[in-house]
């Protein structure tokens, strides 16, 4: 059975919204992290979201269309105070069912259901959106 999440039902009233679409190469994901790291100046958990979301576009990239020559990938995170809501949205053309139960360590996959408050993915406009939530309290 699939453990698919869906998103959180209420946003918070006012987020920080970062967006931006990449190469499907391997070079780019590096690029995605320090986005997401300049993005996060500050936050808690920015070392786990960084980490995350590196995982997500590398699967985009080895697992999807993403990777193929005039392939992107999307990063989106959305801040607000200590929640911090992010994905990866690849171009398809896998045979991956968007199920992540069945990642076991030392998988990417893995590693987004250990370290995230919640996780989940959704049909894209050409793939998956696979998303994560964090919320560190205080003083983490």
């Amino acid at each position: 059975m699939c453990d698919r999440a869906t998103l959180p039902p209420t946003a918070p009233v006012s987020w920080q919204t970062c967006t931006r679409s990449f190469p499907g190469h391997p070079g780019q994901i590096g690029r995605a992290r320090a986005l997401l790291n300049d993005f996060l100046d500050g936050y808690p958990a920015a070392d786990d979201a960084a980490l995350l979301v590196s995982e997500l576009c590398t699967n985009a990239v080895i697992h999807s269309a993403s990777g193929q020559p005039g392939g992107t990938f999307t990063v989106r995170a959305h801040l607000s105070g200590t929640y911090l809501h992010a994905e990866v949205e690849d171009q398809g053309g896998s045979t991956w069912d968007g199920c992540l139960s069945g990642a076991g360590a030392p998988h990417g996959l893995f590693l987004l259901r250990t370290l995230s408050a919640a996780c989940g993915t959704l049909p894209g406009a050409h793939g998956w959106v696979t998303w994560f939530t964090l919320a560190p309290g205080p003083g983490t």
